[in-house]
C-alpha cells in the first residue's frame, strides 16, 4: 500500500503556517490559510476528528508532491466541512488553498511538518482483528511502509496509528479509482479482500 493524503489535506496548512510564524518562516499571505487547517488539522498537525489526517512527521517530500499533485488536480480535491472554529459548517478544499501558496511557502510547509512528531490516534481497535492483519501487512504493505507502517523514509504517510475512519475513506477511494494510485499499490490492493482490509485498518490502529 502506498501514501495515503488527500481531500481533507486541503485544509491543513493554517495550524502549521501558525506554527511558523513563531520562526520567522511563515509568509505574510500565509494568514488566510491558517485559519482554515488549524481547525480541521488540529494544532501542529494533530487532528482530533476520525476523517481528517493527523499529518504531523510526514516527510518533506511527500507533502510538497501532495501539494504539487492537487495544484494539478492530479489527486481529487474534494469539498469538505470545516469541523470548528470561526469559520465551522464552511466549505473548502485542497485545490483552494494551494492555489494561493508559493512555492517558499510550500516548502516551509513541508519543512516544519516534518519537524513534528507524529502522535498516534487515541481510538479503539479489535485485538484479534489486528493480530490477523499482521500476516495482510508482511505480505502486502511492508515493502513500502516499513516499520508496522510507522516510517515516513520511503515517503508515504504514515499508516501506524493514523485515524481508521480517514484510511478506510481512502482505501475506498483507491479501489474506486477516484485516488489514483500506480501500478504496484494497484496490484497489491486488488488483492487485499475486504476482510483483509478490515484486518489491516485494526492492525494500524493497534501499533504504537
Amino acid at each position: 500500500m502506498t501514501q495515503v493524503n488527500y481531500r481533507e489535506f486541503s485544509v491543513a496548512l493554517a495550524g502549521v503556517l501558525f506554527a511558523l510564524a513563531a520562526t520567522g518562516a511563515r509568509a505574510a499571505d500565509g494568514a488566510s490559510a491558517y485559519d482554515q487547517c488549524v481547525q480541521c488539522h488540529g494544532k501542529n498537525g494533530l487532528s482530533t476528528e476520525p476523517t481528517i489526517p493527523i499529518i504531523a512527521g510526514y516527510s518533506e517530500k511527500y507533502i510538497t508532491e501532495s501539494f504539487k499533485n492537487f495544484r494539478t488536480k492530479t489527486r481529487p480535491c474534494a469539498e469538505v466541512s470545516i469541523p470548528s472554529g470561526p469559520k465551522k459548517g464552511t466549505k473548502s478544499d485542497m485545490c483552494k488553498v494551494v492555489e494561493k501558496l508559493k512555492d517558499d511557502d510550500a516548502a516551509a510547509v513541508a519543512k516544519w511538518l516534518a519537524s513534528l512528531k507524529f502522535v498516534r490516534a487515541n481510538q479503539p481497535f479489535d485485538a484479534g482483528l489486528a493480530q490477523k492483519g499482521v500476516n495482510v501487512y508482511k505480505l502486502r504493505c511492508e515493502k513500502c511502509h516499513e516499520n508496522n507502517g510507522s516510517s515516513a523514509d520511503e515517503d508515504n504517510g504514515i499508516l501506524a496509528g493514523q485515524w481508521t475512519q480517514y484510511l478506510r475513506d481512502q482505501l475506498v477511494a483507491f479501489r474506486a479509482g477516484r485516488r489514483p494510485s500506480d501500478d504496484k499499490m494497484k496490484q497489491r490492493l486488488d488483492k487485499v479482500s475486504k476482510e483483509e482490509e478490515e484486518q489491516l485498518l485494526h492492525f494500524f490502529a493497534s501499533q504504537p
